[in-house]
């Protein structure tokens, strides 16, 4: 290859930027990493909670949108928690009565969701400052970055050492790459909660015209306090058969279905039909008509958690002032089962010391006509 060629390649490929983000009140810096892509795909990364603050993509005549919901600044994401884009843990979603046994110890971890605790309770993962261990252009372009949890952390034993790895390729995906080791046996359960809506954040029309896509023959109801009862249901002949491509509108209001009303909408975990696997397979594919923006998930793990966002009720401004409300954005939030802990017939989210945990994942983006 030439040097003018050299220097081409280069220009185009995926390069990353990093730069300062704010502060936390008590004057901790926050920092973003702005990864960039060839085709025109960019994500910036804080370091506050590890979270993707936007994620920017074109649409079929290359007009680009950011496609997640969240804040224009680090500020939004402390003063106004909401779980946009970061990442949860130590154990995402629900665990039932906020504690679980290990080993025959009772472990009890904070409660922020009536009786149970969410997302790692109210000093999870995404409430954390995270340092950045490396930052590379690409391609992928890549930023890594990494959290000690101390032992007895939110009542989670053994120390945790964490690390997540952004990386972005030339042709729109975003990988997301988990990884944890402990010093005693604990309980583990990473995932990104992005919010996406592919017509762009704050679209009037919101996602209700979004086609879904989850290869997933059976999901796990919920008791009306969202955990699960244990069952995996057949989704034939139900509002959650997604096994082909259906408008996510069709079935959200359905009271018929006591799982909806539970919800409030879909706020459930999907048995993928793949399982658990060492390498990332599909798990959800989202499209939207109206601007050919198209979503893949893949993921290593074996239960996805569809949330269309049926708890945002205007009272909070995101980005550019935008009030969103439910229906406003999906989440597909790859991971475990919920309660997993307290379920020994679902795939364990136990880690030993000689076991670490790791979950790959893919948001991957492109277009259609």
């Amino acid at each position: 290859m030439t040097t003018a060629a050299a220097k081409l390649v280069s220009a185009r490929s995926a390069g990353a930027t990093r730069a300062p983000a704010g502060s936390l009140p008590d004057g901790t810096a926050i920092e973003s990493v702005t990864l960039t892509a060839a085709n025109g795909v960019s994500a910036r990364i804080l370091t506050y909670g590890a979270t993707l603050q936007s994620l920017i993509a074109p649409d079929r005549d290359g007009q680009p949108a950011d496609v997640v919901l969240g804040y224009d600044d680090a500020a939004g994401y402390v003063g106004c928690p909401n779980y946009f884009g970061v990442t949860v843990g130590r154990v995402a979603n629900r665990i039932g009565g906020s504690g679980f046994t290990l080993d025959g110890v009772r472990y009890e971890v904070p409660r922020n969701d009536g009786d149970h605790s969410l997302h790692g309770g109210d000093r999870g993962f995404d409430k954390q400052v995270w340092r950045i261990e490396a930052v590379e252009d690409g391609p992928p372009a890549r930023v890594v970055l990494a959290h000690r949890s101390p032992d007895g952390d939110s009542g989670y034993p053994g120390e945790l050492d964490v690390t997540v790895c952004y990386a972005l390729d030339d042709e729109g995906a975003l990988t997301i790459a988990f990884e944890a080791r402990t010093t005693k046996p604990t309980m583990v359960n990473l995932t990104n909660h992005a919010v996406f809506n592919l017509s762009g954040e704050g679209a009037a029309a919101g996602t209700s015209g979004h086609r879904l896509t989850i290869p997933a023959a059976a999901y796990t109801p919920v008791d009306p306090t969202r955990i699960p009862t244990g069952e995996c249901r057949p989704v034939a002949g139900t509002a959650f058969d997604f096994r082909s491509p259906r408008v996510v509108a069709d079935a959200i209001r359905d009271g018929r279905d006591a799982q909806i009303r539970y919800g409030r909408g879909y706020d459930h975990n999907f048995a993928l039909d793949k399982g658990h696997t060492a390498a990332p397979e599909p798990a959800a594919r989202v499209e939207d008509p109206s601007s050919g923006r198209v979503l893949d998930v893949l993921t290593t793990e074996p239960g996805i958690q569809l949330y269309t966002g049926n708890y945002l009720d205007g009272t909070r401004p995101g980005k550019k002032g935008h009030l969103y409300r439910m229906g406003d954005g999906i989440a597909l939030e790859p991971q475990k089962f919920p309660d997993s802990p307290n379920r020994p017939d679902f795939v364990s989210a136990r880690i030993d010391p000689d076991t670490p945990y790791r979950h790959v994942m893919v948001y991957r983006l492109s277009t259609t006509r």
